[in-house]
């Protein structure tokens, strides 16, 4: 962990390239989102982007540790929860295990929002 810390300096907090945007994630190729929000808050509100491209795996933060070799090592792991909180915690914790992985800079209001029939539609 002590690796991981040392890297997060001013520039690579500043620079925010850690973090990616919904339409940077919709046009990701390879890559995973990982909803680290509670079983509760999924059963409100569940996300599916397997149309797109992208799988969903729904694992609490808490039990991560726990369920680590559910999350594919072959591709980028794209943290999100309810506020950023949560993912922020899972982005470092994936980033200290060696994946490689982004955090979603959005909250589950904001990409609710952007899915439409033309964020869905595959041309």
């Amino acid at each position: 962990m002590d690796n991981v810390l040392e890297k997060l300096d001013l520039n690579f907090c500043g620079n925010g390239k850690h973090k990616i945007t919904v339409s940077q994630l919709f046009n990701m190729k390879n890559a995973v989102l990982l909803d680290v929000r509670y079983e509760e808050e999924t059963r409100v509100l569940k996300f599916d982007l397997s149309t797109l491209g992208i799988p969903t795996l729904n694992i609490p933060l808490h039990e991560i540790p726990d369920r680590i070799n559910e999350i594919p090592r072959n591709k980028t792991v794209v943290t999100f929860c309810s506020h950023g909180t949560r993912a922020a915690w899972a982005y470092l914790y994936l980033l200290w295990k060696g994946y490689e992985v982004f955090w979603l800079s959005t909250t589950a209001s904001e990409l609710a929002g952007t899915i439409s029939p033309k964020s869905v539609l595959k041309e």
